[in-house]
């Protein structure tokens, strides 16, 4: 557990902190003064220690006094985790499981990712051979203690236990016995023994579901990322304190930075949930609740989908391995402004899925890169304009940029502006391929929905993405440069609790050939693990000090047809045969048809949140009385682009202002390009929307 003060100071500001592969980014509402405009700020990170260039933000932003007397909170969306995943560069960590089971995660579900390669590389198993134990404590599948850590050999078994774990010099044990979700009995004294020499976690306290690898990877990720987590937050703690300072969790809501620390699994997803946080917070505010959304930043590009409510998932992957517990859905690629284009072996052009990254970036930050970038294609032909760039704070290096781009065109026998125009769209197919995997190839229908861009580079390319999905409309979100520092502001404090709960169902009266939930169901029982896995979600966020009267419950069923790998979530209703009649209902929308078959109820689950430390945003400002709309600073010629280009600086524009493409909208932290055919209007809150036709 991380150490925190009180903080007896009454908050005044409000600061969310989004760390990125190439910028860290922030947003501060002041409390005192609702009605301000957001001030927003960028930084280059600093990979090797993160929380350095969230100092240097609050620093530059003028907080330092204000951190330091604890009237900032804090919410921090970290990479720390992701990173360290993907990297594989958590700690040195011992797994334990059932005796005759420790082969457990090396031999996985044996499904091949390439299905017809007949001399598939070895895949490294996740813990070795070496660090991987067993002990007693099997539980059956009814929760029934088979082989208990007897009583009277149990010391002398932990004992033996510690010795073993010391000699192999672990910082960290996952503990995973088979059907602990049942009775973890087994598994919490294996850890009250162990958790005062490391940092140990128990699969019921990870993911308290069926599937015995996927619950051990899960376990095993959250105790090799803990003490690197841990270690961080402290860092980060103890520069920021007492000032409070709460984590983004890879739902799209906050916990305190104190429990975030035992759970870093939940965060594997930090910053890319803050940007869908935001998104729906500005969905909710427009109105238009049907968003296809992309976030484009200097590394990757997120692409999800939201249909009212953030969607989640828990069939995620990070790397190579399954991350079975809640997160936003999303969709990623390796087609970030930072990623480099280059000539593969055949000659043809191709983008990422490298990057630059902070350091050195792309060869336009003039720190030294000399490979051409998706960045440096839109900087070669005029979309970033050096004057306007991060406000002016920043100058581009265009003959850096223009060098990059005369090597690999020399390479590829084309002339620089034909190789900045392939690789912008080739970068455009890349996610244009993306947003169809999380939208028609789901069943959804596209004319329902907005795109919605963001991140520092979204906005260069959301006329041309909208093109190709034959969308008319579009959105633009004010600070959408640094909407996901915007979502740890807006995004509300929340747990996602789950439980198995696993039956098959029988026979019943629905309609011929349909099957239901059994109805040997005991319902109040049902109602009474639901109400106790309620109250152990509202006990979390009182101890956070919510108020209990604003915490607010959702409860769902995990539902599928018996034999079936993959389940439907439904709302809670006490009405097992309306739930039934859901099922179908959404199996056969989802997929098509419905099965004569019995349905089994697999998982409970549970959200419970509490009102966003920002619940209301200022206005844009509106025309006053005999103000004229803001007038273009300059006209350019843009290769490609027939009509001069006008250049508009984003915080002249007043709300109800229409600009007609084509044009360049520019502000600190992004630039949108509003292409010919495309008109952009500012709304009241600031937003840019852009309509074509």
């Amino acid at each position: 557990m991380i150490d925190s003060d009180q903080h007896p100071q009454p908050i005044l500001q409000v600061l969310g902190v989004d760390t990125g592969g190439t910028f860290t980014d922030f947003v501060l509402f002041d409390a005192q003064k609702p009605s301000a405009p957001l001030r927003i700020h960028k930084v280059l990170s600093t990979p090797d220690a993160p929380e350095r260039a969230i100092l240097l933000g609050i620093d530059a932003l003028g907080l330092t006094q204000s951190v330091a007397s604890g009237r900032v909170a804090i919410i921090h969306g970290s990479t720390v985790a992701t990173n360290a995943a993907l990297e594989g560069k958590g700690v040195r960590t011992a797994f334990i499981t059932n005796t005759g089971f420790k082969d457990l995660m090396t031999i996985g579900r044996q499904t091949r990712r390439e299905l017809y390669n007949l001399q598939p590389a070895a895949v490294i198993p996740p813990v070795a051979a070496e660090l991987c134990f067993e002990m007693p404590g099997r539980v059956d599948s009814s929760g029934r203690l088979l082989d208990p850590l007897a009583d009277k050999k149990t010391d002398a078994q932990l004992a033996q236990l510690k010795e073993r774990l010391q000699a192999a010099d672990v910082e960290a044990v996952a503990i995973t016995q088979l059907f602990s979700f049942l009775n973890p009995e087994p598994e919490s004294k294996m850890k009250a023994a162990l958790q005062d020499r490391w940092f140990v976690s128990a699969s019921h306290e990870v993911l308290p579901e069926s599937g015995e690898y996927e619950r051990a990877i899960a376990t095993w990720l959250n105790a090799s990322l803990g003490p690197k987590v841990q270690h961080y937050l402290r860092r980060l703690l103890n520069g920021v304190s007492p000032s409070p300072l709460a984590v983004m969790q890879s739902t799209g809501g906050v916990m305190d930075a104190e429990y975030a620390g035992n759970m870093p699994v939940n965060m594997l997803l930090s910053g890319p949930a803050g940007g869908l946080a935001a998104a729906q917070f500005l969905g909710k505010q427009t109105g238009f609740t049907k968003l296809l959304t992309f976030d484009m930043g200097g590394t990757s590009t997120d692409v999800s989908l939201i249909d009212g409510s953030i969607q989640l998932t828990n069939e995620g992957h990070i790397g190579p391995w399954p991350v079975a517990v809640a997160q936003v859905d999303m969709h990623t690629i390796g087609a970030g402004g930072g990623s480099f284009a280059y000539a593969d072996a055949g000659g043809m052009l191709q983008v990422g899925p490298q990057s630059a990254g902070a350091n050195p970036g792309p060869a336009c930050y003039g720190q030294g890169g000399s490979r051409a970038t998706v960045t440096d294609a839109n900087a070669v032909l005029g979309r970033l304009q050096a004057k306007y760039f991060l406000g002016g704070d920043m100058a581009l290096d265009l003959v850096a940029a223009e060098h990059a781009m005369d090597a690999l065109a020399t390479e590829l026998n084309l002339s620089r502006q034909q190789t900045a125009e392939g690789i912008i769209r080739i970068a455009n197919e890349h996610m244009v391929r993306a947003l169809r995997v999380i939208s028609i190839e789901r069943g959804h229908h596209l004319d329902e929905f907005r795109l919605c861009c963001f991140g520092g580079a979204g906005g260069l390319h959301v006329c041309a993405l909208a093109e190709a999905l034959e969308l008319k409309q579009a959105i633009v979100p004010n600070q959408g440069g640094v909407l996901s520092a915007l979502g740890m502001v807006v995004a509300p404090k929340s747990r996602q609790l789950s439980q198995a709960y696993r039956t098959i169902g029988t026979t019943d009266t629905l309609s011929p050939g349909h099957q239901g939930l059994s109805e040997s169901i005991d319902l109040d029982q049902l109602e009474q693990t639901l109400a106790a896995l309620q109250q152990r979600g509202i006990n979390q966020l009182l101890d956070e000090g919510i108020e209990q009267d604003e915490i607010r419950c959702e409860l769902s069923l995990d539902l599928r047809y018996r034999g079936q790998r993959f389940y439907l979530n439904l709302g809670w209703k006490n009405d097992l045969k309306a739930i039934t009649e859901d099922f179908h209902r959404q199996h056969e929308m989802r997929y098509g048809h419905r099965l004569a078959m019995p349905v089994e109820l697999v998982n409970l689950r549970c959200q419970v949140s509490a009102p966003a430390a920002v619940e209301q945003l200022p206005p844009w400002a509106t025309n006053p009385k005999g103000c004229a709309p803001a007038l273009a600073k300059e006209e350019v010629r843009l290769t490609g682009i027939e009509k001069p280009v006008a250049i508009y600086w984003r915080p002249d524009l007043i709300a109800g202002q229409t600009i007609h493409g084509p044009a360049l909208i520019t502000e600190t932290v992004s630039t949108t390009l509003v292409a010919t055919g495309w008109r952009a209007q500012v709304d009241k809150w600031g937003n840019l929307q852009l309509s074509h036709g």
